[in-house]
């Protein structure tokens, strides 16, 4: 999806592309009418879908063609680039953001932006440090909608918020079909590199389970259904409610197995006053939890979110309920700058322009953080006290060994 949408941007020449896997079946496609399962990927599809895009709008003659790498590592020793997108499986993420960063590259990073909240807080700083663009694929950030939130409570419309529900359904993939990792052993697909697709992640054989997509689920891999859509759900409410580090988490969940996420979850969020603003509650529903229905929504509309409960009103995602109150409010004053787009934000950062909307410094580093906090919080089974500051958890030093973990021989930030 990234590199469709860099393609026709006018201030953009791709030059290489890396991938651990030369070509294969079996990757989703964001057409939905071809299916979940219908696109070939890899290095080679990609070089090819860039050369044929060049080919196409300067002219073979004006046209140096596209590189293909394996290792990430190659690509930045060989070629001579400002800018990177990391796309990669969440386990994968921070190893090759930070090598980035270290050689002062432009960073956009698919969210979340890292596996474990140690991560997310090095890469944080090592942005701070290096001093470049950066950009979560967070796409939801650049929206008018994310505005109207925004403007709507600053505007005082619902008065102060105390409460705010998330409420995710039933996810587009499917679940592994247990917890336990597969007992056979199939080979490696002829031109995928599986130690590299492993990665800083604990060693284990190959399996389609993992590759090319559901990894989402697996614990060494992916940072499971809150971690896919924390980022996303979660940047507005952050920006509109002005919200840092929670002071605790608690979560309750049913467990599918031992080595995947659970599908059906419930976590709640406390985090402090800011300011004027009270103290916030952020309560996140998924698979089955629900949120109560609020007394202002008529009696057959389907129930939006997220959910913000102020002192005077209720705000269902961008639109103020009912509808009659939606209408006699109007707009609100429109006082936030609008977004030129998801990419665009970033590449103008890049050109010396203001911070991209969900750069990793002032937004998405913090955002990060979260959704994996609320993991850790699943994986205890606790109630924990957080001291954002100094990221450590204070009332259960046993969790603290969640917040990162042992990289395979070989790896490091």
């Amino acid at each position: 999806m990234d590199l469709f949408n860099l393609l026709p941007l006018a201030e953009v020449q791709v030059t290489s592309v890396c991938d651990v896997n030369r070509e294969g079946p079996g990757y989703i496609s964001w057409d939905w009418m071809e299916g979940k399962e219908a696109k070939v990927g890899g290095r080679e599809p990609a070089r090819r879908l860039v050369d044929e895009h060049y080919t196409r709008t300067k002219g073979a003659a004006q046209y140096r063609s596209c590189r293909a790498y394996a290792d990430y590592r190659d690509l930045l020793n060989r070629e001579d680039v400002d800018a990177v997108v990391v796309a990669t499986p969440d386990h994968t993420h921070a190893v090759i953001v930070m090598e980035a960063l270290k050689r002062r590259k432009h960073v956009y990073c698919e969210k979340p932006l890292a596996y474990t909240v140690r991560e997310a807080r090095m890469l944080t700083e090592a942005a701070r440090r290096a001093g470049v663009a950066t950009q979560l694929g967070n796409q939801g950030q650049a929206t008018e909608q994310a505005r109207l939130t925004q403007e709507i409570i600053m505007d005082g419309a619902i008065g102060p918020v105390r409460k705010v529900y998330v409420n995710l359904g039933v996810r587009f993939w499917d679940a592994p079909a247990s917890g336990h990792r597969p007992a056979d052993t199939p080979p490696v697909p002829e031109g995928l590199d599986w130690d590299l697709w492993l990665g800083p992640a604990p060693e284990r054989p190959y399996h389609p389970a993992y590759h090319p997509w559901r990894w989402r689920d697996w614990g060494d891999f992916g940072t499971g259904p809150l971690g896919d859509m924390g980022c996303h759900i979660l940047s507005t409410v952050f920006k509109a409610l002005k919200l840092r580090h929670p002071i605790s988490v608690e979560a309750e969940c049913t467990e599918i197995g031992p080595e995947v996420y659970p599908r059906r979850f419930k976590v709640e969020y406390a985090f402090p006053a800011r300011g004027d603003m009270p103290p916030v509650t952020l309560i996140w529903c998924d698979e089955g939890y629900t949120p109560p229905v609020p007394p202002e929504l008529e009696p057959g509309r389907r129930l939006g979110s997220p959910l913000y409960i102020g002192d005077n009103g209720t705000l269902m995602d961008y639109l103020l309920i009912p509808e009659s109150r939606r209408k006699a409010y109007g707009e609100p004053p429109k006082v936030l700058p609008r977004s030129r787009g998801q990419y665009q934000e970033w590449i103008d950062a890049c050109r010396g322009g203001a911070p991209a909307g969900s750069d990793f410094v002032s937004h998405s580093g913090l955002l990060t953080e979260t959704p994996l906090l609320g993991n850790i919080a699943m994986r205890t089974g606790k109630k924990l006290q957080w001291d954002g500051p100094n990221l450590r958890i204070t009332n259960d030093e046993g969790a603290n060994q969640y917040l990162h973990r042992t990289y395979r021989q070989g790896w490091t930030l």
